[in-house]
Formats: C-alpha cells, structure tokens, sequence
C-alpha cells in the first residue's frame, strides 16, 4: 500500500516521498533539491529506485543532477514532451509507472498548461487513489500558464475532475491560504470555502501541511473547478466587464484576474 512522506523545501514546495509498508525502498516526487531529499532518506534508512518528475520548472528538477550522482542505479521518469536532461524513462499518458520495490503502478496523466509538456502520475489503490499532480492543480487553485495554453490548463483540470471524487491531490507547493484568499473574492459567501479556511489555519498554526486534499473537496472550494457554478460566471463578468461565452472563457477571466491582481 502507498505511504506518502512530504519533504517540506525551500519557501513552500513539499517533495513527495513514496514508499510501502515495509519503507526499505523509496521513489521520490519532484525533487527540486537533493539535500533534503537525502536527509530524509538517511535518517529512514530507505534506498531510492526512481524520481518521478511532472515538469521542468527548476524547482522541481533542481536535486535530479546531484541524486543521480550519488545514486547511480536511480530510474527517473519524466515527461517526453520537456527537456529535462538526466530522464531516463520519457513518458506520456499512454505508459504506466511500475516500481517493482515498492510494489506501486502508476499511470500517467498528460495535464498540459502550466507547463506545454506537465504530466501527473496517478496511483489506483483499492483503499485510496492518489494523484501527484505537480503545479497543474493546487489546493484551492491552480497554476499559472507559462508554455501553456488557459485553453490546455482548463481541459487539463476537466481531466483531472473525472477522477474519482475521493482522489487525493497531492500538489507541489503550500498555497492553500493564499489561493483561498482569492476564492473568498469570487465567492465571499461559500460556508465551505469559510470553513476550509478555518481548518487550514489549524494545520498551519500546528505545522502541518495543508496538502493533500480530496478532488470533493476542491470540487466544493476551488473557483477553477467551478466555472459552471453561477455565482462565479456572475463574478466573472463582473470582473470582465460582459458576458462570458463559454466555461473557458470564465476560466480564461478568473486565471487573469488572480495573475493581475491578486497575486
């Protein structure tokens, strides 16, 4: 069964650690940094088997060169449609993950906005379903577009949301207070979205991380998730000055807004 471990880095980025009831062997998600990534695995004394990368934003691929370096055997997996030297194992959504030491399979996701070529992995456990998703979908938000397109970040978070509501999102960085922040702007009266704030402020004050959370819950908090919702296309003319014409085009105003004048 998975057991996931975060490795809290520089200001806000959690690395993922993945291991297995017997916590012998380890692969590791996005390693932006190899020095907290090697603590972590001395003071477990876990061996690492592979890297499993979403993109190539530097801090998500920081610690590959020095990890691969000082664990030579080290299968790392990432997207084929990024350069991101060191991958050995170049993936799109129609190859599967199998890491045999730990006994996990995951499958690929092609989630493209954030980055032109960003994927996710996905673990389908009878207990409990996971999805690393690297900065495609934060909890509460979602991630700017760099090389992307708003068009292909929308239809990436569509894919996503067709995932079992009960999904565990585990994403790259502590923005949950932040992006509910924005969300209140859009929707000041959502008592789910009041109450997620009380509870994150919980895990804050208790130095927990906010992370992961259920796809339910963003379905419930998330403005990118809900475009449909007519509290928030009514937000989004507002903010645009007319009529939006489609669910992207809501998405497309919201993403503007948050870039230009929240952030």
């Amino acid at each position: 069964m998975l057991q996931v471990i975060p490795i809290p880095a520089f200001t806000d980025n959690y690395f993922w650690l993945l291991t297995n009831e017997e916590r012998k062997f380890a692969a590791i998600v996005d390693p932006g940094d190899a020095e907290p990534v090697i603590r972590e695995l001395e003071s477990r004394n876990m061996s690492p088997v592979a890297l499993l990368i979403t993109h190539h934003h530097s801090d998500h691929v920081g610690g590959i060169a020095k990890l691969v370096e000082k664990y030579p055997d080290l299968d790392v997996y990432g997207p084929a449609n990024e350069f991101i030297p060191h991958i050995t194992k170049a993936l799109d959504e129609t190859k599967t993950v199998e890491l045999k030491e730990l006994d996990l399979t995951f499958s690929v996701m092609d989630i493209p906005g954030h980055t032109a070529g960003h994927i996710a992995y996905y673990c389908d456990e009878e207990k409990e379903k996971s999805l690393f998703c690297g900065d495609t979908i934060f909890a509460n938000g979602c991630g700017r577009v760099f090389d992307g397109t708003m068009e292909d970040l929308y239809a990436s978070l569509n894919k996503i949301a067709k995932l079992p509501a009960e999904t565990l999102l585990y994403c790259a960085h502590e923005y949950t207070l932040d992006n509910i922040g924005f969300a209140k702007w859009v929707e000041p009266d959502n008592e789910d979205l009041i109450e997620r704030q009380e509870r994150s402020w919980e895990l804050i004050d208790s130095n927990r991380p906010t992370v992961p959370s259920t796809l339910e819950m963003e379905f419930k908090t998330n403005p990118f998730l809900r475009t449909h919702i007519p509290e928030v296309i009514a937000k989004a003319e507002v903010i645009a000055g007319r009529e939006t014409r489609t669910p992207v085009d809501v998405f497309t105003v919201l993403r503007v807004w948050k870039d230009t004048e929240y952030d």
